[in-house]
């Protein structure tokens, strides 16, 4: 599957002659995909975050510090002591999962809100179950005061934490277990205010520095160094202007490279953004300058700048002269970065998303399982239109759970970032709205020049849904339906134009 620059535009002329590429397929490790079309050649400005983008982390060795950071802290403000026994198991969370603050429980959902997986703590919960908890399988994501959307990276740790906690209160014989909590003696302590406890210990070793302590001390530990990112920033900056804005404050993020002269790859540097706000109405703008000292400087030229802190992404346009379609944002995060910057301010955006490389390589080594529950229910859909009043063998539906409950478990315990067998995840359909152009790595696009051409396939109106019985203990339901559009998706698309994993 291949992307082709546009025919009109000279690549020798706009591009340095040292960089030559050959018309070759890209292994998809490599590969940078798309949702809408995107020519490199208009972009004037390149804006990269830094924690998980260009400071790429070690997993799980960097997401078990902070489970373990969080989990001593849990402890030191009362918890019990036991938890010091749980350690981090990166097979157990991914991102994208949702809390549900009033019963405690973990849920991966689609875009809508209909749930595809819940677990109380580490116990997964099945139809039924689910059923006394949630009747219609379907939460209203947009309550916030009750459901929490864990979509960053560091909250891997988080919800890994949370599930321990309440695992050990489950388990424990000290507690007795409410529908909404657990009581010992007078002690009522709810799913709210343990999720409330684990946010707070998520923000001291942020706000302390611990974290951030931790892992300057052992950066060989916890960070990659690619050899391929000085590259990657030196020829975006021979064709485009180039700025960092990170939430991360001016002592990380000077120790965060090796390179002496790493500040040369940027126009410009803006710490402490506090994104999402960034992408708003911002904060008060102030330069730091080099004696580690912030002052307010308003007024502060573009060259004369060293370090910004806070500020807004209109000051950013305005400093360096960009308008906001003239901006490719990268970042790793699908709502401070991604989400904001695309609805707010109309730049164009590249989600970094880490777990893609495994996404792929699950699906060259389980592919014969999609192409199973693909015929499986391309069979379904047509049973149906032809006898739309008949009834179909249970062992198919069965076949369907059995493939998409293998699928899950090749992925992990919660399964697919993306997909719950051919359903996309609630982050997978944020990916699609508002990250232009995706990849596993920023470090993929040294794979293109920078005249490129990304073309999204082509999309219409899908034919009418066919609609099925969905299958209940051997039974059809007359008030439960599955609804199967074709063609079928699969993981890949397959196009002459460029690829895109979810279409």
């Amino acid at each position: 599957i291949e992307t082709r620059p546009p025919s009109t535009v000279n690549t020798s002329a706009s591009m340095p002659q040292q960089h030559t590429y050959k018309k070759k397929k890209k292994k998809r490790a490599c590969r940078v995909f798309v949702n809408r079309s995107l020519t490199l050649e208009n972009i004037k400005c390149y804006g990269f975050d830094m924690d998980y983008t260009l400071a790429t982390y070690k997993s799980p060795d960097y997401e078990s510090l902070g489970f373990e950071l969080m989990r001593d802290r849990m402890v030191s403000v009362g918890y019990p002591h036991e938890l010091l026994r749980y350690t981090y198991d990166p097979s157990f969370p991914t991102r994208g999962l949702v809390i549900d603050t009033i019963y405690g429980n973990l849920l991966k959902v689609d875009a809508n809100g209909n749930i595809l997986v819940c677990s109380h703590g580490f116990h997964f919960l099945k139809g039924d179950q689910i059923h006394s908890y949630y009747p219609n399988k379907f939460i209203q994501r947009d309550d916030t005061d009750r459901f929490y959307i864990l979509n960053t990276l560091f909250n891997l740790s988080e919800t890994y934490l949370y599930a321990c906690l309440v695992d050990f209160f489950t388990r424990c014989t000290r507690y007795t277990n409410l529908l909404k909590g657990y009581q010992h003696g007078d002690l009522f302590m709810s799913f709210r205010s343990m999720f409330q406890d684990v946010r707070d210990a998520m923000d001291f070793i942020h706000d302390t520095g611990v974290l951030k302590e931790q892992t300057i001390k052992n950066l060989d530990k916890y960070l990659s160094r690619d050899p391929q990112l000085p590259q990657l920033l030196t020829r975006i900056k021979e064709i485009a202007k180039v700025f960092l804005a990170t939430n991360s404050d001016y002592n990380y993020t000077e120790p965060g490279s090796e390179i002496k002269s790493w500040r040369s790859f940027f126009d410009l540097i803006v710490v402490d953004t506090r994104k999402p706000l960034f992408f708003a109405e911002g904060t008060v703008l102030r330069q730091v300058d080099t004696v580690l000292t912030l002052r307010l400087n308003p007024t502060c030229m573009l060259a004369d700048l060293c370090f910004l802190a806070a500020g807004s992404s209109d000051i950013v346009c305005d400093l360096l002269d960009v308008k906001g379609k003239d901006i490719l944002y990268i970042g790793d995060h699908i709502f401070g970065d991604i989400l904001k910057s695309k609805k707010r301010q109309g730049w164009k955006t590249f989600l970094v998303v880490p777990e893609l490389a495994k996404e792929l390589q699950v699906w060259e080594e389980k592919k014969n399982l999609f192409e199973e529950m693909k015929h499986l229910e391309s069979f379904l859909a047509e049973f149906y239109k032809l006898c739309p009043g008949c009834v179909a063998d249970v062992p198919v539906g069965l076949c369907l759970q059995v493939l998409t409950y293998r699928l899950d478990m090749s992925y992990g315990q919660m399964g697919s970032l993306l997909r719950s067998g051919s359903r996309q995840t609630l982050f997978a359909s944020q990916l699609m709205r508002y990250a232009d152009l995706y990849s596993s790595t920023c470090i993929n696009l040294l794979h293109y020049p920078f005249n490129y051409l990304f073309m999204a396939p082509p999309t219409c109106t899908q034919r009418p849904p066919v609609f099925f019985h969905s299958f209940h203990s051997g039974h059809s339901s007359s008030h439960s339906f599955r609804c199967l559009t074709r063609p079928l998706p699969t993981l890949l698309h397959q196009s002459s134009l460029s690829p895109t994993i979810l279409s």
